[in-house]
């Protein structure tokens, strides 16, 4: 048995190298399938881990209250715009909710120069400032020094907690700590730095930033978007500090029980959900691409399967005539056409495997092949196969050997 499924894929990559072009040309529609449902399934997981590592900017057990969502939604440009701000009024009294421990105010700008007497970085560094809080609701990790205090942020002092690569950039091999840096015509100090964190989903460092109190920050820009971050008591009044917040911002701002909210709370949760909200729009799609393709690659397939039986037909007769069953004619072209279509499958799995990783290469993606990609979308080709290889072995096996051995 083993040596007649030996000699059956034999003959089937014998096939192959016999016509290797025409061969390669009629797999193509299931090497473009496959490679598109194994990158895309390499993105789609490794963007997946990368938020769920980077979900830790926001503490255990705490969410965030802003103006705006992530993303319009249905909703108009002149609605978001209409939306009442963020106050430190609010602040105030979404610390005092019972199932609030702490709530931080925090505000973020980008596309700032900052310097030293010998140097400067581009206009590329974010500044981020917050009340003292903001280090406990967000889960910040210092690597040195410490956070500004609740004195400091009271007496507007400037005072800085920076991240490494901007102390790579205006301090190269010294220690920052206690260094003098400018920003916007003023001086601050470095009084910490932070643990390097990275890039996040394929963008701009995450460790090109400041970090100074929010009472320093405001006089410099003003009141951009003021936020809340909140940490709960506990996990198990997470879901009520949420809903409590959610209520205390509807009633402060007016709105009716038939009202939509007009502010956004998210969590890690939520985010999480977004995302995978996301990611399951494009897996949908990406397999219908790759169900297109396979088709295509199938009708090739069923294609050369056929014109593989009618140059074949003599040695079908022979084989017939020399005792050879019909199931075992049926079986040799079926594993033929499956064969073939799992040499696309492997071709389409290496080709996915290699754009991934030279996505995670030179554009910096997070992408990481799931195994399980890599066994559906061969199952997928292995079926294509057997699927459009069936005809064409049906029929192979039908042929009269006497007819068969006449065909020149």
């Amino acid at each position: 048995m083993w040596m007649a499924l030996w000699d059956t894929v034999r003959l089937a990559f014998g096939t192959f190298v016999a016509h290797p072009m025409r061969s390669f040309l009629t797999l193509l529609g299931i090497v473009i399938g496959v490679t598109t449902v194994v990158s895309m399934m390499a993105l789609i997981e490794g963007l997946k881990n990368e938020v769920n590592d980077r979900l830790s900017e926001l503490g255990a057990n705490c969410f965030q209250v802003q103006r705006l969502p992530f993303g319009a939604g249905n909703l108009s440009a002149a609605e978001l715009a209409r939306r009442p701000r963020i106050t430190y009024g609010d602040l105030d009294a979404i610390r005092l909710q019972p199932s609030v421990l702490v709530a931080a105010a925090e505000d973020s700008t980008g596309g700032q120069k900052v310097s030293t007497s010998m140097r400067e970085t581009r206009a590329n560094v974010s500044v981020w400032a917050g009340t003292p809080e903001y280090f406990q609701t967000n889960s910040v990790t210092l690597a040195t020094g410490r956070i500004f205090t609740e004195t400091e942020s009271m007496d507007a002092r400037h005072v800085a907690v920076i991240g490494a690569d901007l102390a790579d950039t205006l301090f190269p091999g010294m220690d920052p700590l206690g260094r003098e840096m400018r920003i916007k015509g003023r001086t601050f100090q470095v009084v910490g730095t932070l643990k390097r964190r990275g890039g996040f989903m394929g963008g701009g460092s995450q460790d090109n930033q400041v970090m100074m109190p929010l009472s320093a920050y405001t006089p410099l820009f003003g009141v951009r978007e003021l936020r809340v971050s909140i940490q709960a008591r506990s996990g198990e009044v997470h879901q009520r500090a949420q809903d409590e917040v959610s209520l205390l911002m509807r009633r402060r701002h007016g709105l009716k029980p038939m009202d939509a909210d007009d502010f956004f709370v998210f969590s890690n949760e939520s985010t999480t959900q977004m995302f995978n909200n996301i990611s399951q729009v494009i897996s949908v799609a990406s397999f219908g691409v790759c169900l297109l393709s396979l088709l295509v690659g199938g009708i090739g397939i069923l294609n050369i399967m056929l014109v593989a039986v009618t140059e074949r037909t003599r040695e079908i007769g022979i084989r017939k005539a020399l005792g050879a069953k019909k199931r075992r004619i049926l079986g040799q072209f079926a594993l033929e056409a499956v064969v073939l279509s799992l040499v696309g499958g492997f071709l389409g799995v290496a080709l996915g495997v290699g754009l991934s990783q030279l996505a995670r290469w030179v554009i910096q993606l997070p992408t990481e092949v799931p195994a399980w990609a890599v066994a559906v979308s061969l199952a997928m080709s292995c079926g294509v196969g057997l699927s459009f290889g069936i005809y064409p072995a049906a029929r192979a096996a039908k042929l009269d050997p006497v007819e068969a051995m006449r065909t020149e």
